[in-house]
């Protein structure tokens, strides 16, 4: 008889008495079938309604129809696609949903790689593709209607999402909160969707680091981004203004960036300002509620490595746009109440943030003058002091 190979550990059993249970104690296959005769308490453990479920597994269920060998029984895809909600949804370690759905820890864990991996494979196309001139636009209505900021492409920041401590990494992980974490930076529609996102930054790296190295930055400077010709702001008969993303004060200030004014030495026009602008950036610090709220795996660690920490948080973000498509305004229980002279040269020469301050200082009048105040935001700036 031959040695057995030193060091591996022996398997005591092929299959565990515990899983051998799983088709009549398995959560699956006691909850499923009833959760369908419910659709709200079905919309709450997997974070979709009925409808949009089924639609998602057609989708994937290619890549998620194994075969049955004479060994054991494949699980299914209705199956496979629980478990990762699940896990998504609540961020329980394998080993709880091992226990709850009767499936071996392994089996859990390449059940969840696979599957948010055929989720982002099958999904990125459909519901982040590659904005054009028309998307733009469009984007910019939104912002217009919903905020009152004209030629506004998209609200722009970055979300630390906590992760374990990768080995030998060192502070590379380590931000400013005092946690490891990798970044999430995203650019969001009026609609709380994620337009373009760059995922997986270094935590101790600051968001205008992270943009300007990261392709959306890079194609941001070198005009690929397909953006619209600058253009009148409405009721305005002053020079054309390009169309710009709303930032905070740890991003550069650019001719297709704008941040608010310095919080020192501010005059009424100033504040009128910072207020309409954060009144359009606040979509993006919404969008990232929904999705945490949503997804609560990013409520705490997560305890993988740093690939497949990216992976979760990509599957995440195309969730969140998917069902933001298809289950529309049904985010209400989350708690989300959501209510010049200047000539602009933008190739002269000079110090970088020359032709953005030029145009912030065309939109801080226009938002002063007749055609574009609003008749609350005196209101507002007084509340604020």
């Amino acid at each position: 008889m031959l040695d057995e190979e030193p060091g591996r550990k022996r398997r005591r059993l092929w299959v565990h008495p515990i899983v051998v249970q799983r088709p009549h104690k398995g959560q699956f296959h006691k909850l499923y079938s009833d959760l369908r005769q419910d659709p709200l308490k079905f919309k709450s453990y997997c974070r979709m309604s009925i409808e949009t479920f089924d639609y998602l597994l057609i989708c994937l269920h290619p890549d998620l129809n194994f075969m049955d060998t004479w060994m054991r029984r494949s699980i299914s895809p209705e199956q496979r696609l629980l478990v990762t909600l699940r896990f998504l949804a609540t961020g329980n370690s394998f080993a709880s949903l091992h226990f709850e759905f009767l499936l071996g820890i392994s089996t859990i864990s390449g059940i969840v790689c696979h599957t948010c991996k055929v989720i982002w494979q099958r999904l990125r196309e459909a519901v982040m593709p590659t904005p054009t001139a028309a998307d733009w636009l469009r984007i910019a209505d939104g912002f217009y209607q919903s905020a009152q900021f004209p030629n506004c492409i998209g609200a722009l920041d970055g979300k630390h999402i906590r992760v374990k401590k990768p080995p030998h990494s060192g502070s590379r992980y380590f931000n400013y909160k005092q946690y490891f974490s990798v970044v999430l930076m995203a650019l969001a529609d009026s609609n709380y969707k994620f337009v373009i996102v760059d995922i997986g930054a270094y935590g101790s790296t600051s968001d205008s680091r992270i943009f300007s190295v990261s392709r959306m930055g890079e194609r941001l400077r070198q005009t690929q981004l397909a953006l619209p010709e600058p253009s009148r702001l409405p009721g305005s008969a002053g020079p054309p203004a390009p169309f710009v993303i709303v930032v905070d004060e740890g991003f550069a200030l650019s001719p297709h960036l704008m941040r608010p004014f310095p919080r020192r030495d501010l005059d009424v026009r100033k504040r009128i300002l910072n207020y309409r602008l954060t009144r359009a950036r606040r979509y993006v610090e919404c969008a990232f509620g929904i999705l945490s709220n949503k997804w609560r795996v990013f409520q705490s660690s997560i305890q993988m490595k740093p690939d497949n920490a990216t992976l979760v948080i990509q599957v995440c973000v195309m969730l969140h746009n998917f069902t933001r498509i298809h289950d529309a305004s049904t985010d209400a229980d989350l708690g989300l109440n959501m209510t010049s002279s200047v000539s602009l040269d933008l190739s002269r020469p000079g110090r970088p943030g020359t032709a953005g301050l030029a145009v912030r200082e065309l939109f801080a009048d226009y938002f002063s003058s007749p055609e574009g105040a609003l008749s609350w935001q005196m209101d507002a700036i007084r509340v604020s002091r």
